[in-house]
């Protein structure tokens, strides 16, 4: 079935063209290259997968409760319009945000997968175009990941946001090269893997947590290093030009902050489109998640040296300064580690479930 068929209203446009300028950089040095990069490299090859085979698609999911998340998360729970709600009416509401939000994973993926690409193209350094051609598969492998899950498992999806579409056409437009670094692997990276964590540790169905969790794992790689090419590069820079970048970091994290709502989702319900902005303004939970988002952003983006007065007042008056101090590298091992440990846990009871099979196949064998 055509994804065109599956979207809740039809996209603005069936495909979006980016203008995008900057210079195709190739390099005749090909030394051994930077040490840490070169290594994580290795690690990007050693770690590829196969969605197919990794992932258990046999297993079945209620499209109207495919997350399993407390209702207390609804934007809506509690007020009269939630009270009005028959429970047909709450089920399809489960299942629009649950859209709504792997929509935006969708999408995202497919932005990760050419602003990857953009930095094979643009980097000056080869070891940083080896990395990236391994994470351009990557962000290909998460986006047919997600976009099957929405197909089968769903069968509902929802355009771009608007403020995840500005944000990441204007990191596709800067000529710049370590941009889509920037506003890839440091922003929406980084709020990615905030989301996808929070998601990943409330929900009690199997199968999105086995997405998110072996999603997490790669990205956890990607993180690191737009933090390393990064970290090198920003040191080279004059003032004048951290603040361009950091000015380019507080517009993009305000637009991120701003596209977390999904207002759209309560539109569709009826709810006028200020009312709905009110209400997720409103939301605690929403607060609470929206805050906990910038907790892979603001670590990494002091860490690579962007760190201004400016800045800094943003993050206040955001309410997440103190995220500053967070340490990213306990939380991208964790990411690493719960990944590793969901496959030992599953691949164990297969393994258990193999052996009785076989069991009651030979003890069937000797009874006859």
């Amino acid at each position: 079935m055509s994804t065109h068929e599956l979207y809740v209203h039809s996209p603005d446009q069936p495909e979006w063209d980016v203008q995008a300028t900057g210079q195709t950089r190739f390099t005749w040095e090909y030394d051994d290259g930077r040490d840490r990069l070169l290594a994580l490299y290795q690690k990007g090859k050693d770690k590829q997968w196969d969605g197919t085979k990794r992932i258990d698609w046999d297993v079945e999911v209620d499209p109207y409760d495919p997350l399993g998340v407390p209702d207390q998360n609804m934007t809506i729970y509690a007020t009269p319009y939630w009270d009005k709600m028959s429970e047909q009416d709450k089920r399809d509401l489960r299942r629009h945000f649950a859209s709504w939000q792997f929509s935006q994973f969708l999408h995202g993926e497919q932005g990760a997968m050419v602003c990857a690409a953009r930095i094979v193209e643009s980097a000056p350094d080869l070891d940083a175009k080896f990395y990236s051609a391994t994470q351009t598969m990557d962000e290909a492998r998460h986006a047919e990941i997600y976009a099957r899950f929405l197909h089968e498992k769903i069968g509902m999806l929802y355009p771009i946001n608007d403020n995840l579409q500005s944000l990441l056409g204007d990191t596709l437009r800067d000529s710049r090269w370590d941009m889509p670094y920037l506003g890839m692997q440091v922003l929406i990276e980084g709020l990615a893997l905030a989301a996808f964590g929070m998601l990943r540790d409330t929900t009690d169905k199997p199968l999105p947590k086995q997405i998110l969790a072996y999603v997490m794992q790669d990205e956890a790689r990607h993180v690191a290093f737009g933090r390393m090419a990064l970290r090198d590069y920003y040191k080279q820079l004059s003032d004048a030009e951290l603040r361009e970048r950091e000015e380019f970091v507080i517009e993009g994290c305000y637009l991120m902050r701003d596209r977390l709502r999904g207002a759209e989702v309560l539109e569709n319900f009826g709810i006028p489109a200020k009312e709905a902005a009110e209400l997720s303004e409103q939301s605690e939970y929403l607060a609470l998640f929206r805050k906990l988002l910038f907790s892979r952003i603001v670590p990494c983006v002091k860490d690579i040296g962007l760190w201004g007065d400016r800045l800094q007042r943003a993050y206040l008056d955001m309410g997440v300064f103190e995220m500053g101090d967070s340490n990213l590298d306990l939380l991208m091992a964790q990411d690493e580690e719960i990944a590793e440990k969901l496959d030992t846990e599953r691949f164990a009871a297969e393994e258990e479930e193999r052996k009785a099979e076989v069991a009651e196949a030979i003890a069937q064998g000797t009874q006859s």
